[in-house]
C-alpha cells in the first residue's frame, strides 16, 4: 500500500470527518504503515486538537505552500504511535491562502514519502473543498443516517469525478434502525450507490476521547478501536467483512413490494 492519497469529506459539517481522519490515521499506523494526516481546513483547524498535538505546531500547510519551510519541517510526529505524522493547517489565514496546484504538489510529495496520505476536508463545496480533493486519488465520504447528511453526501459524490469513493456511516444507532426510526447502513449504501468502507456506532466514548486529544484507535483494546482497525484493513485491500446490521425502512419496503409482486 504505497503512496495512496485519500480525501476524507462529506459536504455537511459536523458528521465526524476530522474524528474519522484522526482515528483512521492511528489505525493505519498501528498496522505498520507510514501515515500523514493533512488538515486542509485553513483558518478553522481542528485535527491538531483531536490528535492532541496542538502545542507542537511550528510550521503549517501554508508555510509549506509558500516556501517558508520544507514539508518535513512542518510535519509533527505523533510520539504515541510509530509512523503517524500531522501536517497542520494555518489558523490565521483564510482558505484562499493556498490554491489547487500548490495542494496537489504537496500531496504528491507526501505520497512519494509515506504509505498513506489522509486529507481532512473542510465543510462545504467551495474553495476549501476543491483544494482538499486536488491531490487525492481516492475519497472517503463520511455521512450519518440522516436525510440532510445523505443529501449532502450525494452532492459531494457527484463532484468527486472519477475518483473511487467509499462511505463511512457514522453515529449509527442500532436500536433506532430496528424500530424503523433511522435508516440502516444498507439503506444508506443503496441510496448513495457506493461501497461502505465501515460503520461507527453512536458512542459517548468517541466524544470523550476526542475532547482529550486521544483518538480511540490508539487503545487497541477498546471496542471502537477495533472498528477503525477493520476499516483500515479494508482500505489496505484486505477482505474483512463488515458486521451485520439491522434492516431499516427501505429494506422492509423493498421486501413488502417484492411480496406483493
Amino acid at each position: 500500500m504505497s503512496g495512496r492519497s485519500f480525501v476524507v469529506t462529506s459536504g455537511k459539517g459536523g458528521v465526524g470527518k476530522t474524528t474519522t481522519t484522526a482515528n483512521l490515521g492511528c489505525a493505519l499506523a498501528g498496522l505498520g504503515h507510514t501515515v500523514v494526516v493533512v488538515d486542509a481546513d485553513i483558518g478553522l483547524r481542528n485535527l491538531d486538537l483531536v490528535l492532541g498535538l496542538e502545542k507542537r505546531i511550528v510550521y503549517d500547510l501554508v508555510d509549506v505552500a509558500e516556501g517558508r519551510c520544507q514539508p518535513r519541517q512542518a510535519l509533527i510526529k505523533d510520539k504515541r504511535v510509530d509512523g503517524l505524522f500531522l501536517l497542520p493547517a494555518a489558523q490565521t489565514k483564510d482558505k484562499e491562502a493556498i490554491d489547487e496546484g500548490q495542494m496537489k504538489t504537496i500531496v504528491r510529495w507526501l505520497a512519494a514519502n509515506f504509505d498513506v496520505v489522509l486529507v481532512d476536508c473542510p465543510a462545504g463545496i467551495e474553495h476549501g473543498f476543491r483544494n482538499a480533493v486536488a491531490g487525492a486519488d481516492e475519497a472517503i465520504v463520511v455521512t450519518t443516517p440522516e436525510v440532510s447528511a445523505i443529501r449532502d453526501a450525494d452532492r459531494i459524490l457527484g463532484m468527486l469525478g472519477s475518483r473511487r469513493a467509499r462511505l463511512i456511516v457514522n453515529r449509527v444507532r442500532p436500536e433506532m434502525v430496528k424500530t424503523g426510526d433511522m435508516l440502516s447502513v444498507d439503506d444508506v449504501a443503496d441510496i448513495l450507490g457506493r461501497e461502505v468502507l465501515g460503520t461507527v456506532p453512536d458512542d459517548e466514548e468517541i466524544i470523550d476521547t476526542t475532547n482529550r486529544g486521544e483518538p480511540v484507535a490508539l487503545d487497541k483494546e477498546r471496542r471502537l478501536a477495533k472498528t477503525y482497525a477493520t476499516m483500515a484493513r479494508r482500505m489496505c485491500g484486505e477482505a474483512v467483512e463488515l458486521p451485520s446490521h439491522e434492516d431499516g425502512i427501505w429494506g422492509r419496503l423493498r421486501r413488502l413490494i417484492g411480496s406483493k409482486a
